[in-house]
């Protein structure tokens, strides 16, 4: 069995968390259970999340030296630093052999932790400066969904967090294994670290018997009067004609 322990911290982003536990902590009919997924936190207790509500969590940092693989879901705000102790325990973890794994801003713990020095990595691209500002010897790539180094691995915003954990769960268990949880899941099986975080929207196409060409034009002349006899002189169709459609 093997051992994903979630690290969280007060205020916790709920999403990131959910992503490592709906791919690690659910049991599924017909899929044999091969994690044990928990959470630990710091201070044991309530511990407030950003969704408005405190969820109670009883480990602390020690349950991490029993994690084969340690999760940071989230580290906000990104200004505040892990304390010593949260340090010490990442680093202790990953020298045992533990597979460190963040999911968007949770690279900054990692950052703090110095495990990521000298390796390229990744967060969200609206974090992505504030990262390599801050931390020049991480090559930071704004442009991925997720880096895997095989110790460590870090992920872009939160919906690539489900990404980089379903990658690690085809690296682990397989593709078959991998894709019987994403059908649960209802999402893709697998998607290459190496997409873009997003793209820009496509500009529209202009096609035939659309009035997107007539709007494009009226766009363009926003500080102009516009009569409907002029937009149906442009459009080449009569002013009942354009009225109608």
């Amino acid at each position: 069995m093997h051992r994903v322990v979630a690290l969280v911290r007060p205020p916790q982003s709920t999403f990131e968390l959910a992503c490592a536990a709906q791919v690690f902590g659910i049991e599924r009919p017909g899929l044999p259970m091969r994690y044990a997924f928990s959470v630990c936190t710091e201070r044991p207790g309530p511990v407030a999340t950003y969704a408005g509500y405190d969820m109670l969590v009883t480990d602390g940092l020690d349950a991490l030296d029993q994690a084969d693989t340690v999760v940071i879901p989230g580290w906000l705000p990104t200004t505040e630093p892990p304390s010593p102790a949260v340090v010490r325990v990442l680093r202790r973890a990953h020298s045992h052999g533990a597979r460190v794994v963040s999911i968007c801003s949770g690279a900054f713990a990692l950052a703090h932790a110095g495990l990521l020095d000298g390796r390229r990595a990744t967060t969200h691209w609206a974090l992505a400066d504030a990262l390599a500002a801050r931390f020049p010897h991480i090559r930071v790539d704004p442009n991925v969904l997720y880096v895997d180094h095989g110790d460590v691995a870090t992920s872009a915003g939160a919906g690539a967090g489900f990404d980089l954990c379903m990658h690690l769960v085809r690296s682990d268990q397989g593709a078959r294994y991998a894709a019987h949880i994403a059908r649960t899941m209802v999402m893709p099986p697998h998607r290459e670290g190496g997409q873009l975080q997003y793209s820009a929207p496509p500009h529209p196409a202009q096609i035939d018997g659309t009035l997107a060409p007539l709007l494009e034009w009226i766009t363009a002349r926003l500080s102009e009067p516009v009569t409907i006899e002029s937009m149906a002189a442009h459009a080449g169709v009569s002013t009942r004609t354009l009225t109608r459609r």
